[in-house]
C-alpha cells in the first residue's frame, strides 16, 4: 500500500516558508516597498517568461524594522519548484542594505488567478 503524498512532502523545510537572519546592529533608514519590489521583480517564473511580482504571485510584503515579511503563492501548488520559489525571492532581497531579516511564507490562500496579473504581464502572455 502506497502512502498519499501531500504538498508539504516535497518542500525542503515541510511548510514552504524561508527565514534568514542577518547581524546587522547600525541604524539605517526603513527599506522601501519599492526597492523591495524592485528586487523581486528580477526574480521569474521557470515556466513562464514574467516575474513574480508581475504575474501576483506576492500578496504581502510587510516591514517592521526592515525585518521583512512576504507572503506568495504559485501559480499552481503542484509546482515542480515550489520548494525553491520563497529562497529564490528571499535571496533577490538579501542585497539590500540594512536588512534584519527575510521571511517568505508560501501560503496557497487565496488561490492564484489570472486577475491578479499586472497589465504588463497580461500583455506579455497575451492573455485580456
Amino acid at each position: 500500500m502506497t502512502e498519499e503524498k501531500k504538498l508539504d512532502d516535497f518542500l525542503p523545510n515541510k511548510n514552504g516558508s524561508y527565514y534568514k537572519k542577518f547581524q546587522f546592529k547600525k541604524e539605517v533608514s526603513l527599506i522601501s516597498k519599492e526597492e523591495i519590489i524592485e528586487c523581486i521583480k528580477t526574480v521569474m517564473d521557470p515556466e513562464i517568461p514574467v516575474n513574480l511580482y508581475d504575474l501576483g504571485l506576492i500578496y504581502s510584503i510587510k516591514n517592521s524594522k526592515n525585518n521583512i515579511l512576504i507572503e506568495m503563492t504559485l501559480t499552481n501548488p503542484n509546482c515542480p519548484v515550489a520548494g525553491q520559489m520563497p529562497a529564490n525571492v528571499a535571496n533577490s532581497i538579501e542585497q539590500i542594505y540594512g536588512l534584519r531579516s527575510i521571511e517568505v511564507k508560501l501560503v496557497w490562500e487565496p488561490s492564484w488567478s489570472k486577475d491578479l496579473m499586472s497589465e504588463d504581464a497580461k500583455l506579455a502572455l497575451d492573455i485580456f
